[in-house]
């Protein structure tokens, strides 16, 4: 059978050449860069479902030959057999043979490194047990407080002008913050960090030089935990019985920091843009028929925040889609096209609730490990957002708003929003993660609170006079926590104690047990 590339040994087209900007490029295959793939993506997958069916070869950047998967069902074989699609990119022809320069701009994203993500069998097992071990530590309650508190203190930023853009003032800042505490390195967190989370996996002409000021920030810190050991993430992989070396450690914080960002600052900003433009989905969300962890997964249907995955290598000459792959050929898992294949999503508007067969998070061995962390975040942000302003509305005609990426992710611009001027609230510091208890050994996220806003227990407790003295009243505003700790609500009199958490409105003798049960209640328990 001939190849599908007839010109992958033959010359390429300059990048400067003005046919590097049309859709289609040699052999009249389509580009998976450019205007057309950043712009209209789905357009584009549609278009490839229809001419080539569920496996369709694509140009990457440089007009690099490479399969692009689109079926549900052949994303989920590729993914799970890695006997035949290897994670390891030292098999690609293409970089065997020279056509991929290691200056290439994809080049932080397939460039092997020693980490769990490029490595197949016992290689694969031994370093991804590291990263789930260390996962398991994780104090659930801790990093939902986490959550919790910075997402008041971003709130805080802007609440008093009555306007902001939910992007920018974040969804692109929440999971940077979060992940810094998280892998243990809070100071490294500013501006810079999240402006190179982003560019490194675009495939910008600066894609190298974020890569390094990222590895840079996370050698620092391995090198800090080996000397310093802490009750962080860095330091569990550092000290895991798996003994990787300061390499093997620095390159896995980057895999966690980077995809867990990425993604969940994608995914943050879907989620609001659809509560915030489609009148269904606020509609039920407000009315409490709809929890906002069950809004979360009908966005990683419609909008997942990586809309493929590059790349799986052929380990030898198969067959897959009906397509001839050869072995060192290059392949991209299609997580948005197969969130939409016909065959398992034949009507596109079907409500998805309860069903979490997509692929949004890959699929088998090298399954996002961390999915359920980015899952926390996105859950609890966006309800403490909706919490502290339940009146946001988008300060634009929807149609104004506009994508960028590539064909790995895209996201929003801007998404502007409206709301009634507020006071700050108090973002006090919760307790540090810490190891979770011997009962709390999950990291799946069961938020059982669902988003009325606002909801009447909450408008009684912060029912005390606009202004009043924080000695008085503990501080103007303060709310429970989303997981029931009500840490923000510690006042100065009574901190650390159950009644320094009632409400001052409900007076000395109230029964500390009527706030636990309201806690409770607040937590789904």
């Amino acid at each position: 059978m001939t190849s599908p590339f007839p010109y992958e040994h033959g010359p390429v087209p300059p990048p400067e050449c003005p046919a590097h900007g049309l859709g289609v490029g040699p052999g009249g295959l389509r580009r998976l860069y450019g205007p057309e793939a950043e712009q209209d993506p789905h357009g584009l997958y549609e278009k490839l479902r229809a001419e080539h069916g569920t496996v369709a070869p694509v140009l990457l950047h440089g007009d690099v030959p490479a399969w692009l998967v689109l079926g549900h069902s052949e994303n989920l074989h590729m993914t799970r057999t890695p006997s035949q699609f290897s994670r390891d990119s030292r098999r690609w022809r293409a970089l065997q043979d020279g056509s991929v320069a290691p200056d290439h701009p994809l080049a932080p994203i397939f460039t092997w490194q020693p980490i769990c993500v490029f490595a197949d069998g016992a290689t694969h097992e031994r370093q991804r047990g590291a990263v789930t071990d260390s996962m398991a530590r994780i104090d659930t309650r801790g990093v939902r407080r986490h959550v919790n508190r910075y997402s008041n203190r971003l709130v805080n930023g802007f609440c008093r002008e009555g306007r902001t853009d939910l992007v920018a003032e974040f969804a692109e800042r929440l999971p940077m913050m979060v992940m810094c505490a998280i892998l243990g390195m809070p100071e490294e967190y500013n501006d810079r960090m999240v402006e190179a989370a982003r560019d490194m996996i675009k495939g910008t002409a600066t894609a190298v030089q974020s890569n390094a000021y990222v590895v840079g920030a996370l050698t620092r810190l391995v090198e800090r935990r080996r000397r310093e050991p802490a009750d962080d993430f860095a330091t569990w992989l550092v000290e895991h019985p798996a003994n990787m070396n300061d390499q093997e450690v620095a390159e896995h914080l980057r895999l966690i920091l980077i995809a867990s960002y990425e993604a969940t600052a994608n995914l943050i900003a879907n989620v609001l843009r659809m509560v915030l433009t489609d009148p269904r989905f606020r509609a039920r969300l407000s009315g409490g028929h709809m929890t906002v962890p069950e809004a979360v997964e009908q966005t990683l249907w419609d909008e997942p925040p990586f809309t493929a995955v590059f790349g799986r290598w052929a380990v030898g000459d198969t067959e897959l889609g009906g397509k001839h792959i050869k072995a060192g050929d290059a392949l991209i898992v299609g997580i948005a096209p197969a969130n939409t294949d016909p065959v398992v999503r034949p009507d596109l508007t079907a409500n998805m609730e309860g069903n979490r067969s997509h692929l949004a998070f890959s699929g088998g061995p090298h399954e996002c490990p961390g999915q359920d962390i980015g899952r926390a975040i996105a859950d609890v942000g966006v309800d403490a957002l909706l919490m502290r302003l339940p009146d946001l509305e988008l300060a634009v005609e929807e149609n104004e708003l506009r994508w960028v990426g590539n064909f790995m992710s895209r996201h929003l611009v801007e998404l502007p929003a409206e709301f009634a001027p507020r006071s700050p609230q108090d973002d006090r510091e919760p307790p540090a993660m810490g190891r979770p208890s011997a009962a709390r050994q999950d990291w799946e996220v069961q938020s059982a609170v669902r988003h009325t806003a606002p909801t009447p227990v909450r408008a009684h407790l912060a029912s005390g006079p606009a202004h009043a003295p924080a000695a008085a009243s503990g501080p103007a505003g303060a709310t429970a926590t989303v997981d029931g700790s009500a840490d923000a609500l510690t006042g100065a009199g009574g901190e650390g104690t159950a009644a320094g958490r009632v409400p001052h409105q409900r007076g000395p003798g109230a029964p500390a047990r009527l706030w636990r049960v309201v806690s409770r209640w607040w937590n789904g328990d």
